[in-house]
């Protein structure tokens, strides 16, 4: 039995539907959320902000975030060819803003792209502060076999098998950091 997701939001279960529900994506639930949000404020796209760092660069998205798309007013059946485009506002470091001035046809022309048509005519600069972009987080390999082992016999002494076991872990991955460290330490 087919589910109605249109709309964004949970899946929506028919009438007198008693199964389980299944989790669901949270950027299906968000979507219904936050794509009026941004319709305010002219963003009809929501992958402008997602992707803004995709879009513009890692350099620029540091320093430049977009708040708004002001569009001109348009008269009664106006071809979209031929309409006035687009305002796309930025809020930027104020430390950025002369670099800004001078890559804003370069984000205009990767913002255009993106949308797939010519609707971004000019970049208007807010200076403020920024929303902090989270880093990836960086990912710790898994410990050798050397050091599980070494590890493993370190640990044996201790009765309690939960302790051993999270102990073992940590020192598995405490060896294999400082070889690392050792190595990059050699001349």
């Amino acid at each position: 039995m087919a589910r109605d997701v249109s709309g964004g939001g949970a899946p929506k279960k028919p009438p007198g539907d008693k199964s389980r529900s299944r989790p669901a994506q949270v950027g299906s639930l968000l979507k219904g959320i936050v794509e009026p949000t941004l319709a305010a404020r002219g963003l009809g796209q929501m992958s402008l902000i997602a992707d803004w760092p995709a879009i513009v660069g890692a350099d620029v998205a540091r320093y430049a975030q977009p708040v708004q798309i002001q569009w001109p007013p348009r008269g009664d059946k106006q071809n979209p060819a031929e309409a006035a485009p687009a305002t796309l506002v930025l809020r930027i470091d104020p430390a950025f803003a002369l670099e800004a001035q001078h890559a804003a046809p370069i984000v205009v022309a990767r913002v255009n792209a993106h949308l797939g048509w010519r609707c971004i005519g000019r970049i208007a600069f807010r200076q403020g502060p920024l929303a902090q972009l989270q880093k990836p987080r960086r990912v710790t390999p898994a410990p050798s076999d050397a050091a599980r082992q070494r590890a493993a016999t370190l640990a044996e002494p201790i009765a309690d098998d939960e302790l051993r076991g999270a102990l073992t872990r940590l020192g598995a991955r405490a060896i294999d950091r400082d070889k690392r460290r050792a190595r990059r330490e050699e001349p």
